[in-house]
């Protein structure tokens, strides 16, 4: 009998600007990987996240200090066959992500949740879990990566 493959679930965050919510730490659990997509503003949530699995951060423009400069402004992680390359500002993104072999942007800074494919790339933004901004959702995000396959899901945290 042919064994059956198991999807591999990436949390993905963005924007917590300080604030680890129980609900957005919920969302997240059994995730595989973890994905902060910067902004973070103090590290106690990257320990907060850390325990749930392991974690990919990079820094946003609020993020200040020694703790933060240990971060990069970009970061790749390898799920399964997938590429998922991070940066915080999509805006600042200065590569061609077809030409770098990437198969998935995440991105964070504008606080809003959305996904857009463009050239077979997939771009995401998880949105924000920290403190609520205009009238934008709360929320976090997964990536279920199954045999090159990668679905992307929103997850927005009713406060």
């Amino acid at each position: 009998m042919p064994s059956r493959s198991r999807s591999t679930r990436v949390g993905l965050i963005s924007d917590t600007h300080g604030l680890a919510r129980p609900e957005a730490l919920a969302a997240l659990r059994g995730s595989d990987y973890i994905v902060h997509g910067g902004d973070i503003r103090d590290p106690v949530v990257l320990d907060e996240l850390r325990r749930i699995a392991p974690v990919t951060a990079v820094r946003g423009n609020n993020d200040r200090g020694p703790w933060a400069e240990r971060l990069r402004e970009t970061e790749v992680l390898p799920v399964d066959g997938t590429l998922i390359y991070v940066i915080h500002n999509i805006a600042e993104l200065d590569l061609d992500p077809v030409a770098a072999g990437f198969h998935v942007v995440v991105a964070g800074h504008s606080h809003r949740p959305g996904e857009e494919r463009r050239d077979g790339v997939l771009y995401v933004n998880p949105g924000s879990a920290g403190p609520r901004r205009f009238k934008l959702p709360i929320a976090v995000a997964h990536l279920i990566v199954e045999r090159g396959a990668v679905e992307f899901r929103i997850v927005e945290i009713g406060l």
